[in-house]
Parts: C-alpha cells; structure tokens; sequence
C-alpha cells in the first residue's frame, strides 16, 4: 500500500507538549522544564495518587486534547527501547498494562531492535532508517493517530479508530537497562512551518 500522506503545514498544528509530573511513575526523571523523561537509579518517595502510573515507566503529557488536529516531535537518539502514543485519559494508571487501542493506547515501540505498531497484535514496522526523532500527529475528528520517521520524513504506521473523552500524549522511555538505555527522551520544538519536515 501506498503509505499515508504526512501531515502537510495546512493541517499540522504543532502543539507545545510538556510532562504532567503527578502522572510520572516514581522512576521517573523529568527535567525543570519538564521536555525530558529518563529512567532514574532511585525511586522517589512521591503520593501514590491515582493519576500516577506505579508499576509502567509512563509519564502523560499534561495537556489533553478532545479536538482538532495536533502535532508534536520526539527525540529518541540512540535509546534501545521506549514507546510513544496517546492514551485515553480515563486509563488505569496502576498495574500492568497492555498498550492496545482496546484498552484506551495507541503507540509504536521500539524493542530489541525492532519496531512495532501496537495494534491488538502487535504490526512489525518496515524501518529503513532509524529513526532518532519521531513525529507523532493526532486527527481527531478523523480517528487517526500517525508516527512519522522524521530523520528521513517517511511515515512509520497511523491507527484509525473513533475517540471520545480526552486523549493524553504518553511517554515510556524504558528501563535504563544498566546504562545502555539511560538517554532520555526529549519532546522537541517544532517549527510553525515543521510540515516542510515530513513533505517530500
């Protein structure tokens, strides 16, 4: 199949995505200006309220979206595992949790050197070019949430189902895996005119 048509700057809305700390599991390192999220060494004595995430390395963005057309980009460098998406807000934060569009997640994954969509069975991805940045577009009204390799502008995957209620974006910058993993991930500025960096 032919893949999707990346988001041009007509529709893209870039939107300024920072990190909820109330939802951020207690491993969890966000940055002061809260744009980075890595795994710690320590687990910090925080409430265990009931919007954090306790046993998966999630943190939320702190804006919810119920509308519109959004766009925001993710710097994953050379990590060796994370996921990245949207969730409904409504998910359950506590325990194991399955990242499917049935329970409320739509995400890609990066996990022992593959990519994955996570479909109700997970899609492996065809990726020429690892991606060290990922854009991630949201539509709504139209159900779609896409990825987009932005290192080499090709488009990664896009869920189409119907949304109600808020959606969320999420992070998981995985386990830091002795140091192999500890980069951060990084949401990234994006341009008014950051269609030019998925067009052909």
């Amino acid at each position: 199949p032919a893949p999707a048509p990346g988001p041009d700057s007509v529709t893209l809305s870039p939107v300024d995505v920072t990190l909820d700390p109330d939802t951020a599991n207690p491993w969890l390192v966000l940055s002061e200006d809260r744009k980075r999220v890595r795994d710690g060494d320590t687990r910090h004595d925080l409430p265990n309220n009931p919007e954090r995430f306790d046993y998966c390395l999630c943190v939320l963005g702190a804006e919810g979206f119920a509308g519109g057309r959004r766009y925001w980009e993710v710097e994953v460098g050379d990590k060796t595992r994370w996921e990245l998406g949207v969730c409904r807000e409504s998910v359950s934060r506590k325990g194991k949790v399955t990242y499917t569009p049935r329970n409320g997640y739509w995400a890609v994954w990066l996990r022992d050197g593959g990519y994955k969509a996570l479909t109700s069975t997970p899609t492996p991805l065809p990726v020429s070019v690892r991606p060290s940045r990922v854009g991630i577009f949201l539509d709504y009204e139209a159900g779609e949430v896409s990825f987009y390799n932005v290192t080499d502008r090709s488009h990664l995957f896009t869920f189409t189902g119907t949304f109600s209620g808020k959606l969320r974006p999420f992070f998981c910058p995985g386990l830091n895996a002795g140091g192999t993993n500890a980069a951060p991930l990084i949401i990234c500025p994006v341009p008014a005119q950051a269609g030019g960096n998925l067009g052909p």
